[in-house]
């Protein structure tokens, strides 16, 4: 059936919405497509509905080709299972709670992965059974504390999450990679350009990890790809360490007074004018010459308040970010944590630290300072702390510093963590060239589970042996109504939107520009011409609605092509145009519904 704009459920703005920060946000609530119902929470009206249920049926589509099956789980789920995997504490604020009236406790589902475990584990026992892949289109929930960006950063989406179950970890290999390619082939077909990343597992856990980010200036994740083929989230690049130096014969470290040295500035200038060194030396020392020692506090999901020192070099500021991805293998975090730096309360409780002159000592257990007694904190180092490197650091002492301390020999540490931020120009860790950086939207995100909520949930099969084993999971995730914002974000112009072909609401949009009758009967005949060729059609026959608005609209809405039946009816000819390219033609009227069937068919 033709959609007609005269009874569609629309409403096109003029204006942006006061609220709107990107480009997507702005135009798919001025076109029509969504409305905000709260912060973070759109409702989605007919056209947005129509774009949404095309991006579900190629993620379907693509599923079904890797042999995947549908299934659809509540949202409203209950306590236990996720105590179980003890993630009802470990993803803190950001899970929905509620109650019902007899007082259980219940979530709005974030993600569903013990859900597809504990199904799997009723109906099936038996190797014969798997490999099995599952999947459901569903809503999740997260309660984001600042939802921005319209449907790129909410508290209700849409997500397609699948999950794969096999009984060895050569049958999750296979999956992992049957889903990796299906990813591919999806983000193809919506047209829309995504870059494979290595990325941190976090706590999902598993050993492998990949996001599937989209290139924009306005995505919240930084990424880093070399000339030579490497690609990775900021919070998954290792290090280039350099080789360890032999310290036999270096010489002692040196205590000097260095007062009003608080910062790597200040102590650089200290340096150069205490302990000068020559060119054949090294030249002037400079911040890298420098550990600056970092305490940052840990909120565990438990809420207990933990401090940490990081050793990094002086030129090199810590990555929150990085450390938040890397610091579970160290600590028993196992969920969400809060990570800032350490504040002055969090200090008092530490009076041995000397704020602006924190050395490596006080990861000692031994006394410090004549001190009688000291708690040990947990000390990392950034990989660029390898023994036998020389330092310049605090002394643990109001306005001293010491000169040439040595890792290995004068300090240890309790791990190497990757910390620090990431630059342009630092060295990929393939040898494929230098890093750059860039900025994307998080699309897809896979992991090998492992058996870790297999294992948490008894989730066993005999073997061909009779034999119990555990069930090894992958766990697959693509951001469905994220998907309709970054077409948006990526498809649009300075007049509205311009879908690409695959999603757009219709195929063509008919536009009758005029006061005529034969103008409006000649637009209707075309629409119905193009509705029985197999054409979705989109048809703007609102009587008393000028020409100038009637483009706008269609300019806006975005249909990838605009049949125009006005003035040049009288010479036999419509105006048909590329929404995209911009380009338009005169077309006769007998020849227009081929025209446009040969255009919907070439792209």
């Amino acid at each position: 059936m033709v959609t007609r704009l005269s009874q569609l459920f629309l409403r096109t703005l003029r204006e942006d919405p006061v609220d709107a920060e990107v480009a997507s946000h702005r135009l798919l609530v001025r076109a029509g497509y969504i409305r905000r119902a709260a912060p973070g929470i759109y409702t989605w009206l007919p056209l947005g509905l129509s774009v949404l249920r095309k991006v579900e049926a190629i993620i379907r589509e693509e599923m079904a080709n890797i042999g995947a099956q549908e299934v659809h789980f509540p949202a409203l789920l209950p306590r236990e299972p996720y105590e179980a995997t003890n993630r009802w504490t470990e993803y803190g604020e950001g899970l929905f709670r509620l109650q019902d009236r007899k007082g259980a406790d219940y979530l709005l589902a974030p993600t569903h992965e013990e859900m597809f475990t504990l199904l799997v584990k009723d109906l099936y026992s038996s190797y014969k059974d798997l490999p099995l892949s599952l999947y459901q289109i569903q809503n999740k929930y997260r309660d984001e504390a600042r939802p921005r960006a319209g449907l790129l950063r909410g508290r209700e989406f849409i997500m397609k999450d699948s999950y794969s179950f096999d009984v060895d970890d050569a049958g999750l290999d296979a999956s992992y990679a049957a889903h990796r390619g299906a990813y591919l082939r999806i983000f193809e077909r919506l047209g829309l350009e995504v870059i494979p990343v290595t990325a941190t597992a976090g706590a999902m856990g598993g050993s492998k990890s990949e996001e599937f980010l989209h290139p924009t200036d306005i995505g919240e994740d930084t990424f880093v790809r070399s000339a030579g083929g490497y690609a990775a989230n900021v919070e998954a690049v290792t290090t280039v360490a350099p080789a360890e130096i032999d310290f036999t014969g270096a010489p002692a470290a040196e205590v000097l007074d260095t007062p009003d040295t608080p910062t790597i500035e200040t102590l650089v200038a200290a340096a150069n004018q205490l302990a000068p060194r020559t060119e054949a030396d090294g030249g002037a020392w400079t911040g890298a010459d420098t550990l600056k020692n970092v305490v940052l506090a840990v909120t565990l999901p438990t809420g207990e308040r933990q401090l940490v020192v990081i050793g990094v070099p002086g030129d090199r500021a810590v990555d929150l970010k990085r450390v938040e991805a890397n610091i579970g293998s160290f600590l028993p975090i196992g969920g969400e944590i809060g990570l800032e730096a350490a504040n002055d309360e969090d200090l008092k409780k530490q009076p041995l630290i000397v704020k602006g002159y924190l050395g490596p000592g006080l990861t000692l257990d031994e006394p410090l300072l004549g001190a009688e007694s000291a708690t040990k904190l947990l000390y990392l180092v950034d990989p660029r702390i390898v023994r036998g490197t020389a330092w310049i650091t605090g002394a643990n002492e109001a306005g001293k510093h010491v000169f040439g301390l040595v890792a290995g020999r004068d300090f240890t540490w309790d791990g190497v963590i990757e910390c620090t931020e990431v630059r342009e120009g630092d060295p990929a860790p393939d040898g494929s060239g230098p890093l750059e950086t860039a900025r994307g939207i998080e699309m897809g995100h896979i992991f090998q589970l492992g058996r870790k909520y297999a294992e948490a949930l008894e989730l066993k099969v005999l073997d061909q042996n009779g034999k119990q084993v555990t069930v090894t999971m992958g766990s697959y995730g693509v951001g469905v109504t994220r998907a309709v914002a970054a077409l948006a974000e990526s498809n649009h112009d300075a007049k509205g939107l311009v879908w690409p072909r695959a999603v757009a609401p219709a195929d063509v949009h008919v536009v009758a520009v005029g006061k005529g009758e034969d103008i409006f009967a000649t637009a209707e005949q075309l629409a119905a011409d193009l509705e029985a060729a197999g054409l979705d059609v989109l048809l703007d026959d609102r009587p008393k609605v000028s020409p100038g608005v009637k483009f706008g609209d269609a300019e806006l809405v975005g249909v990838p092509t605009i049949l125009a039946v006005g003035r040049g009816l009288v010479d036999g000819v419509v105006e048909i145009k590329d929404r995209r390219s911009g380009e338009a033609e005169n077309v006769a009227v007998d020849k227009a519904v081929d025209y446009v069937v040969n255009a919907v068919r070439a792209s």
